[in-house]
């Protein structure tokens, strides 16, 4: 059995659906999905901590949170359209804003603020670690964020497109998505082709 470590998009929560995707499609891997904050001064230290107590196998971040799951020491990453600009699609959004999936503590908003969007922007100046086992996702009908040539210049090769939008459905992660993550597992524990995860 693996431990799955799910971080979710921005204005989302664990209890997103790509989490228990995830369990259905990935069974019997355990999936530790935590509902993060906004700020990256607390998001990034909470899921440091988390990562070292749960010790994942693979760690799956949606966009916002592909854009934190670079930031992580894990085994192996696989990040679903990763926001790597994550400051330019805040400041589109400053002020208060909405979930869009329930959170553990019942809040049903946050607060954009500048001060975010500059913490943000300092932390993609920062260079990745192109040594990373990590596999990217790229909707091909993704309207709101592109940036797969980014994430190439990165990690050559490492990209896979997979026919959908942003948040891809339950048969696309069945058919694609899912498929991409056994194989990339695969490679990188040495498993046979084929071999089930």
């Amino acid at each position: 059995m693996h431990k799955i470590l799910f971080i979710h998009g921005l204005a989302s929560s664990g209890a997103y659906k790509m989490a228990d995707m995830l369990r259905q499609l990935l069974r019997p891997s355990e999936v530790v999905a935590p509902d993060l904050p906004i700020d990256p001064d607390q998001a990034l230290p909470e899921l440091d901590a988390l990562n070292k107590k749960e010790k994942p196998d693979l760690v799956v971040g949606l966009s916002w949170g592909g854009f934190l799951a670079l930031r992580l020491e894990a085994a192996h990453t696989v990040v679903i359209n990763p926001d790597l600009d994550i400051s330019v699609l805040l400041r589109q959004h400053i002020g208060p804003m909405e979930y869009l999936s329930p959170r553990r503590n019942g809040e049903l908003s946050f607060l954009i603020t500048e001060e975010i969007c500059q913490k943000y922007e300092q932390l993609e100046s920062r260079a990745i670690h192109a040594d990373k086992a990590v596999l990217g996702c790229f909707g091909e009908q993704d309207t709101l964020v592109h940036c797969i040539d980014k994430f190439e210049s990165i990690f050559p090769g490492r990209a896979f497109r997979y026919p959908g939008g942003h948040l891809p459905t339950y048969p696309e992660m069945k058919f694609h998505i899912v498929p991409a993550i056994k194989e990339f597992l695969g490679q990188k524990e040495g498993r046979p082709e084929g071999q089930p995860l």
